[in-house]
């Protein structure tokens, strides 16, 4: 009997935690048995390499966790030189069917004050489309639902273990995602606090991160990390400041994260990762070459009907 596609169901039983740390957490100390993972994608280099290890649960076997530096270890690329697709695209090939992105962010409301966690349930995209943003095209034509960009059982469960963790937590929310790597003007950051936006944090790298997380039907949701106020409030924002608070920031993030591993189940039936991709593509399979379908193996490969 053939083996199932491994971006099919059959084959994505077991739930695998994948963390990709922005600024500040380049590692995961926690991680039992680590492997250094370099590898390439369809899509290009990924930030970094990856690092696959385990995190301890109680009450059942350790659970496998990958890890990835957004920016890189060293903290060498801008949100705009990020191969955000590759990043995506090389956890999918190692296994991870749930997705926790680690972010740092500025607070647009006087409730959200620095050191505290933010997990949003939205976003408005501010970026400049200079970001490849699906990995779709090039012959090939999809459309996901992102009505709802995070997985909302994923996210209360993160937001829970932050809160047992000692952190203050406002679950649910907008993030406004920008270009960068300028902080915003003072008329920007007040139009984004204002009602017809009525967002909560600002960011730079939420997008096309949860999009492209969508198309590869990982269960997502973003860790906010608040290190400012932004430009609204009193005083420009400094990279001094923000690194001032992003040390007991990153604390809460490790502490949750070791957190959640515990927490989270055995099967993904359990907690059930987005499968976006049915009923997505508009391009007829007769028509999708043969180079289209070696790219997009791993992302529709499993709801293609064999050549």
């Amino acid at each position: 009997m053939a083996s199932a596609h491994p971006a099919a169901p059959e084959s994505r039983t077991t739930v695998v935690l994948g963390v990709i740390g922005g600024s500040g957490l380049y590692q995961m100390d926690a991680l039992a048995n680590p492997t250094r993972v370099e590898l390439q994608t369809p899509f290009g280099t990924p930030s970094d390499a990856y690092t696959v290890g385990t995190l301890p649960r109680a009450d059942a076997p350790p659970i496998t966790a990958v890890f990835l530096p957004r920016h890189g270890a060293g903290h060498r690329l801008l949100p705009s030189e990020i191969n955000y697709r590759a990043n995506v695209h090389g956890l999918k090939q190692l296994g991870v069917t749930h997705l926790v992105s680690v972010s740092a962010v500025g607070s647009l409301r006087e409730e959200v004050a620095p050191g505290h966690l933010v997990l949003p349930d939205q976003f408005i995209d501010r970026t400049k489309g200079v970001r490849a943003s699906t990995f779709f095209g090039d012959g090939v034509v999809g459309h996901v639902q992102f009505g709802r960009p995070t997985c909302d059982r994923l996210r209360a469960l993160v937001a829970a273990c932050a809160r047992d963790g000692g952190a203050t937590v406002h679950e649910g929310g907008t993030c406004i995602v920008m270009e960068g790597p300028a902080f915003s003007t003072r008329a920007e950051s007040e139009l984004y606090r204002s009602p017809s936006f009525g967002a909560s944090i600002i960011g730079m790298t939420a997008l096309p991160e949860a999009k492209l997380a969508r198309e590869a039907e990982l269960a997502y949701t973003m860790l906010a990390l608040s290190t400012d106020y932004d430009c609204w409030h009193e005083e420009e924002v400094s990279v001094d400041a923000v690194m001032a608070v992003m040390a007991k920031n990153i604390e809460h993030a490790r502490k949750t994260l070791v957190s959640l591993a515990a927490r989270l189940p055995e099967r993904t039936e359990d907690l059930p990762y987005p499968r976006a991709v049915r009923g997505a593509l508009m391009t007829a399979p007769e028509h999708v070459g043969v180079d289209a379908r070696r790219r997009l193996d791993l992302i529709v490969g499993h709801v293609l009907p064999p050549r």
